[in-house]
């Protein structure tokens, strides 16, 4: 895999003797893996169960498979599963997928509900919305509710709503390389820190909706500090009421630069693609309700779908990516 010169000096100096292992993970082949359904009553025995989660097996599904169609599975690669295992939403919350599609995180944070609760799976993209609505319908969650609006609007309707938010960032999506080697002819030095500046714009939005004593959870599918620790500092900066909630290190994760609550996952680590994720804590005190009626708003939700919504900002593909 021939991988940007820039992108090569970048983290030499950034992983230093541990470099080389991770530049050579490139010429791997991307490790494929997926998760059972246990919304579904009938179950399939698999093989080769992945470490340390409740669902997720490595192999790869075909789309054509009757266990893919009817839902009893949902292909994920390895890395992307701990974003909802972090999360790990209770039975009876109100969740925000702010940037679900394709659905691969609102499937994973519906096992996790159990049909209790809300799951609000939200997606800028009308296409990708529509692609959303087909996997969570197969999933056969209830309690979801699809949106395709931005988070800009969605904050005015969900003010101070929700238990729990989980954006799973549009960023330069380095640790996709592998995956998806169209990636990288996108990637050019400066390109983490525009993604950064939209990540702040949208956690901004989300922030409005989050519930004091709420829980936040922020990733991304790179390794770029730009969009990673250099947001985890953004966040504690600007919001002081926002304190980083430990993750605990399974399967070769490493902690954050600077950061050891946080955890990233490389391809020479970990048996998976790369992710990074941290999760916040709001420590502020809920106010008295204001007694002020809500605007009306309308905002784009998918039907027939019983349960499902999503969310972000518009963005060229050749700015940022959305996992």
């Amino acid at each position: 895999m021939k991988l940007p010169e820039a992108f090569q000096d970048k983290y030499k100096q950034l992983l230093e003797d541990d470099a080389q292992a991770f530049l050579a993970s490139f010429e791997a082949s991307p490790v494929a893996a997926f998760r059972v359904n246990p919304l579904k009553k009938e179950q399939q025995t698999f093989e080769n169960p992945i470490p340390n989660t409740p669902w997720g097996f490595y192999g790869k599904v075909s789309g054509k498979s009757i266990a893919h169609a009817t839902g009893l599975v949902y292909s994920q690669e390895p890395a992307a599963q701990w974003v909802a295992q972090v999360a790990a939403p209770k039975p009876g919350m109100k969740v925000l997928d702010l940037a679900a599609a394709p659905g691969g995180k609102s499937t994973h944070l519906a096992s996790y509900l159990h049909n209790e609760g809300l799951l609000v799976s939200n997606e800028i993209s009308k296409k990708r919305s529509k692609i959303l609505v087909e996997n969570m319908e197969r999933f056969g969650a209830r309690n979801v509710v699809v949106t395709n609006e931005s988070a800009t609007k969605l904050a005015k309707v969900f003010p101070q709503f929700f238990d729990m938010i989980v954006l799973d960032a549009p960023c330069s999506g380095e640790g996709m390389f592998r995956k998806d080697p169209e990636a990288i002819q996108y990637w050019h030095p400066d390109y983490p820190s525009q993604c950064g500046q939209l990540q702040k714009e949208i956690l901004q939005d989300a922030l409005k909706m989050l519930k004091p004593g709420g829980q936040l959870v922020y990733s991304t599918c790179t390794w770029a500090p730009e969009e990673n620790e250099a947001i985890v500092a953004w966040l504690l900066a600007h919001y002081p009421q926002l304190s980083l909630e430990p993750i605990e290190a399974y399967n070769g994760m490493q902690d954050g630069l600077g950061y050891p609550q946080t955890k990233r996952m490389y391809p020479h680590h970990f048996k998976g693609e790369g992710q990074f994720v941290a999760k916040f804590r709001d420590q502020s005190q809920a106010l008295p309700p204001k007694k002020k009626k809500l605007k009306g708003i309308r905002l784009q939700i998918h039907a027939p779908v019983q349960n499902k919504s999503s969310s972000g900002r518009p963005l060229a593909r050749h700015i940022c990516r959305w996992n």
